[in-house]
């Protein structure tokens, strides 16, 4: 990271800043082009490890690189703000992101996915405690990114 004066190493606040997300951009290389498609998704802590949970349809060109390639990047970002100036080069923006990379991998069992739909369902409504019918759970394709890289980057 270049600005080391905004980067961001500790765990709680990268957490707080994960939480405080509402998208997360996955990133995949795809023969020579970049491929980033917005998701919601819920997050957690596992065993030391940084766990992203996703929903999706289950056929379409991000599960077909996630089948092949089994990684990609991520991005978030909150707390955006405009610094004005009174020149178009003094202006700047305020910003808390995180980066990194991780592997991904489809998750199979029937219990998996429905804690990790009560995951990405906490995450975007505060609520838990969700039921998920047999239809919903075979209608749904659930995978799971374990960050293998991260940083955070804050600008007041």
């Amino acid at each position: 990271m270049r600005r080391k004066d905004r980067e961001v190493t500790d765990a709680g606040k990268i957490r707080e800043a994960i939480e405080a997300s509402h998208c997360c951009r996955l990133g995949f290389y795809d023969e020579g082009e970049v491929y980033i498609v917005p998701m919601n998704f819920g997050y957690t802590e596992e065993e030391e490890k940084r766990i992203f949970y996703f929903h999706s349809a289950k056929e379409g060109r991000k599960v077909d690189l996630i089948s092949r390639t089994h990684s990609a990047g991520f991005e978030l970002d909150t707390n955006y703000h405009l610094h004005e100036g009174e020149k178009a080069c003094q202006y700047s923006a305020g910003f808390l992101s995180v980066i990194g990379t991780g592997n991904i991998d489809f998750v199979e069992d029937r219990e998996s996915k429905k804690s990790a739909l009560q995951t990405i369902m906490l995450h975007n409504t505060g609520k838990s405690n969700w039921e998920f019918s047999e239809d919903m759970l075979d209608a749904v394709l659930i995978f799971k990114m374990e960050v293998t890289q991260i940083s955070c980057k804050e600008h007041l």
